[in-house]
């Protein structure tokens, strides 16, 4: 077996580059119209909010999409909105009690961020079967369009490229490149019918416990080793299969054969464990419903969340650093060499799914 890219031991020394990356990981352009100029801690409640800036620091703070109203994933992509685990960017806030597992991984290309919950509470029916929110979508603007993400991991704001959004949910911020393995690779958005377990591998047996850990790095999704040539590593890629019509024209893309797993499962390490995750906000004391309607309800839902904003900031100050899109797509491979930026972006990956690996929120 080919080794993995690196180990969890040397992701301080990777994570010590803050403002230069390798080339495919920066991505540049300007905020979504509905967000903050950047990322800013202590806003007021606004649980009608319609921001679409996520920040994705620690087990604790970090947010992800979801619609802004009783809607289906497929029917609700190009307009969802923020949900956060605390008071910042003026975007909805996630209600204690949603969440009941969450694992917060940090290895040396990415750092991915997943769990379980009610999400029902977040506009999400019961039952409903998920999606893929990336930075491009159908119209090449993103879903939700104008949606950014930000991350402190590498040492201070950052505002990353790529991005997608699939009871469970994962996301993956991909801050490193090589000439292998590029962010746009690391963080493929195309196998969204595939499931958080095959996109982002890691150990799932944590519902009930929140953790942070080290971990090893995952092949980029789809890729399997099968062959060492000249001390060069090969892979096999594996395409999602779908058929449909364009301009009145059939097509079929992808492979007919599904692999029924990826080709590794990297292991966790140095795991620390807390009591829960919580913004100690009694959100219904404040006179603000977090109920949706009736459980497996589809379409829109008038009254969903009530009660508009909330001056109780828990924190102030703004952080550092500025903003950037998440419109234009990173290349592909090859990313060797290194660029400057004053404000750098890295590549995003959530996945937001339904009670097993293929039920996504589509």
């Amino acid at each position: 077996m080919p080794a993995l890219l690196l180990s969890a031991a040397s992701f301080e020394s990777v994570m010590a580059q803050t403002t230069t990356f390798p080339e495919g990981v920066i991505a540049t352009g300007t905020m979504g119209t509905t967000n903050p100029p950047e990322p800013t801690v202590g806003t007021q409640i606004n649980q009608t909010s319609l921001a679409r800036l996520l920040t994705v620091n620690s087990i604790d703070d970090f947010c992800i999409f979801a619609p802004p109203y009783l809607s289906n994933i497929s029917d609700s992509e190009t307009f969802e909105v923020a949900w956060c685990t605390q008071q910042r960017n003026n975007a909805r806030l996630i209600p204690d009690g949603t969440l009941t597992g969450v694992s917060f991984l940090k290895t040396d290309f990415y750092v991915q961020v997943y769990g379980y919950g009610d999400f029902t509470r977040l506009n999400i029916p019961d039952g409903d079967w998920g999606g893929e929110l990336d930075p491009h979508g159908a119209y090449g603007s993103g879903n939700p369009i104008g949606g950014n993400v930000t991350s402190n991991i590498t040492g201070a704001d950052e505002n990353f490229a790529e991005w997608m959004d699939y009871n469970q949910f994962c996301l993956r911020v991909c801050t490193n490149a090589n000439s292998t393995y590029s962010a746009a690779a690391m963080c493929w958005h195309e196998l969204d019918e595939m499931g958080c377990e095959f996109v982002m591998p890691g150990n799932y047996n944590f519902n009930g416990t929140f953790e942070t850990c080290e971990a090893d790095v995952a092949y980029p999704p789809g890729w399997y080793p099968t062959a060492t040539v000249d001390g060069t590593t090969q892979f096999s890629t594996f395409a999602q299969y779908f058929t449909g019509v364009a301009n009145g024209v059939g097509y079929t893309v992808g492979d007919t054969v599904t692999p029924a797993a990826p080709y590794t499962t990297p292991s966790s390490s140095n795991c620390v464990t807390t009591a829960t995750v919580s913004n100690g906000v009694e959100l219904d004391l404040l006179g603000v419903s977090t109920s949706t309607a009736a459980a497996g309800a589809t379409g829109v839902a008038s009254g969903s969340v009530s009660g508009a904003t909330a001056s109780v900031p828990k924190a102030t100050g703004t952080s550092s650093g500025s903003a950037s899109t998440a419109t234009n797509s990173s290349s592909a491979n090859g990313a060797s060499g290194s660029t400057s930026q004053v404000y750098p972006i890295v590549t995003l990956v959530a996945l937001l799914s339904g009670m097993s690996a293929v039920l996504l929120f589509h």
